[in-house]
């Protein structure tokens, strides 16, 4: 059965990333991408879906403790026992053009009973691969192969083969070290050379400490910032630019419910927020490397733009339910792809227009093509913004007219307004500015709820949603208006539970699903936010505080937090969270008290 959820960390490489639980097994993961299906799935299985354990044999009387060395993605678990301590550091080498899996055992003191289990599974704990022992570049390996996929374990141990797994069980005393690694290629290529690993660490660490030092000091929670910062860039395909949402799927909202979805995606929305924060804390490099891969994704007919793509920009996402796996806590269905990349989002451009502003204000230049692509995705948004959609919550209930959706669109024209304004960029000003105008008063005067003094979910009911917290953070209204401030109080009224937000309330039948959910991790960062600019900096300093306590002992999120019985949910660990984490402290550390 696999770990709770806040019980694992994650390393990567810049092209995909393992979840380790605190038992020192790899539960999952996918190679060579984000996207590829899992080689080790036991998260949403059992063992015989897929794991790489090394750890202690009895884990009877063992305290553990974690860490990442420094600002790297380096983790360090130590083990200890009765009988000794051992530590083991799990690291991905990056930006070697290489998927491997490092894991260092050293023990500090006395001697430790180590128990090794290496089980592949390919297609998500589906496939069986053939394994046999080969000799190359000098040592023997193992190597696993199964249609286009071979993975490779070399050490200076290699487990036997027992009904299906590889095991071993060893003793290692002080002093000694043990280093094993597995290596992804594709099946008809040789098993390749054995890498550095000192120099591979090494230079791993030291490319996560000189990438984090740009961040200034001041911000409240500063090492939890920078944590975040780290592991948005880990999601982050160092070749593609592609930014996903988080590197799991399937991990329940709702434990035991329907509520199971696979971001291993790239979503316009999340990484366009993402980019937004990376601009924020002084980062411009990976803005223009999204912006190529976004230059890439939708090229072509403007309205042929969706919502989300693969890793490398492709569009075909089918969704589809995997039965052989039991899900996280018996949670089904276990889905891959996402049916939410055909629907209307209206407010994704917005998100888009807003980064993309943001990197000019931050210096980057607008080429001839991309200020051409927004033009052009602008003009298509003129064609459509007043229909109804199916909202940043991607509801899969009959869309509607939904509020924060006509902000985003406001806010889409807004920044092409000013990217004219501003910049001196071409384009239809007045026409642009008449559409901006148009939805303004749209939205003021269906969008608003005068007897409770709060904007509504959509134009057609009188619930209010957390979501309606970003007009004032986009510029729609001053965040001391009135209408602001009665929104932030009809939303702590409504969707508080347990000191945090939930997104809307489920039972309205809004988002045609069964089942409930837990608090929204994001949605209370983004009301930090909202005190920090209402000038409520006591409360917005309080919640931060209850926000950032939620993150695990390496400091890392999930998407919704369970306060009832103090767990994590939902896919982790979660790019939403970590973002609006980081614009939370970054504003807090720059807001000032309102009289």
């Amino acid at each position: 059965m696999a770990l709770a959820i806040e019980d694992y960390a994650m390393v990567g490489d810049r092209g995909t990333a393992a979840l380790v639980g605190r038992d020192g097994s790899v539960d999952w993961l996918c190679l060579p991408r984000f996207d590829s299906p899992a080689c080790f799935a036991a998260l949403l299985g059992d063992v015989d879906n897929g794991r790489w354990l090394l750890g202690p044999a009895d884990l009877d009387d063992v305290t553990v403790t974690r860490r990442y060395v420094g600002n790297s993605a380096l983790l360090e678990t130590t083990f200890a026992t009765p009988t000794g301590t051992v530590v083991l550091l799990d690291v991905m080498p990056t930006c070697d053009g290489r998927a491997d899996l490092v894991r260092r055992i050293t023990c500090l003191e006395g001697t430790v009973r180590m128990r090794h289990d290496w089980v592949v599974r390919y297609d998500y704990g589906r496939v069986r691969p053939w394994v046999s022992r080969h000799h190359a570049h000098g040592e023997e390996t193992i190597v696993a192969v199964a249609g286009p996929d071979k993975v490779v374990l070399r050490g200076p141990r290699l487990p036997v083969a027992v009904d299906g797994h590889h095991s071993d069980e060893f003793d290692v005393t002080a002093g000694e070290e043990l280093i094993f690694s597995t290596t992804w290629v594709r099946s008809w290529r040789d098993v390749p050379p054995r890498i550095g690993y000192d120099h591979r660490i090494e230079a791993t660490r030291l490319d996560g400490e000189k990438w984090s030092s740009t961040l200034v000091a001041g911000v409240p929670h500063r090492d939890l910032v920078v944590r975040s910062l780290l592991t948005l860039r880990l999601l982050t395909h160092d070749e593609t630019g592609g930014i996903v949402a988080a590197p799991t799927t399937s991990l329940p909202e709702d434990f035991g419910g329907e509520r199971n979805w696979d971001y291993r995606y790239c979503w316009l929305r999340d990484a366009s927020l993402t980019l937004e924060s990376l601009l924020a804390a002084g980062y411009t490099t990976e803005a223009e490397q999204w912006r190529t891969w976004l230059l890439r994704a939708i090229a072509g007919d403007p309205a042929d733009m969706q919502i989300m793509y693969t890793v490398d920009g492709g569009r075909r996402l089918p969704e589809h339910e995997l039965d052989h796996l039991q899900g996280y806590a018996g949670s089904t269905p276990v889905r891959i792809g996402n049916g939410a990349a055909d629907q209307r989002q209206t407010d994704v451009l917005g998100e888009v227009m807003i980064a993309l502003h943001d990197a000019r204000l931050a210096g980057v230049h607008e080429t001839r093509d991309s200020w051409s692509l927004q033009r052009r995705l602008v003009d298509e948004l003129a064609e459509h913004w007043d229909r109804p959609d199916s909202g940043l919550w991607e509801i899969r209930g009959p869309r509607q007219h939904f509020t924060h959706s006509r902000v985003m669109a406001w806010a889409a024209f807004d920044r092409a307004v000013r990217g004219i304004e501003e910049f001196g960029l071409e384009g239809p000003l007045e026409r642009w500015r008449a559409i901006r105008d148009e939805i303004c008063a749209e939205v003021l005067a269906k969008g608003f709820d005068t007897e409770r003094n709060t904007f509504t979910q959509h134009y057609d009911t009188t619930h209010v949603d957390a979501s309606l917290l970003n007009l004032p953070l986009v510029g729609f209204l001053p965040p001391d208006d009135p209408r602001v401030l009665g929104t932030i109080a009809a939303i702590e009224h409504d969707l508080m539970r347990d000191g945090f937000l939930l997104r809307y309330r489920t039972e309205t039948g809004v988002d045609g699903l069964a089942g409930d959910e837990h608090p929204f991790l994001a949605c209370s960062f983004w009301l930090v936010s909202a005190y920090a600019a209402a000038g409520r900096l006591d409360d917005a300093n309080a919640l931060m505080d209850r926000l950032c306590a939620l993150a695990n002992d390496v400091g890392l999120l999930s998407e919704e937090y369970d306060v009832a019985e103090g767990r994590m949910a939902g896919n982790f660990p979660q790019a939403f969270s970590h973002l609006t984490l980081v614009q939370a402290a970054l504003r807090l550390g720059n807001a000032t008290p309102r009289g």
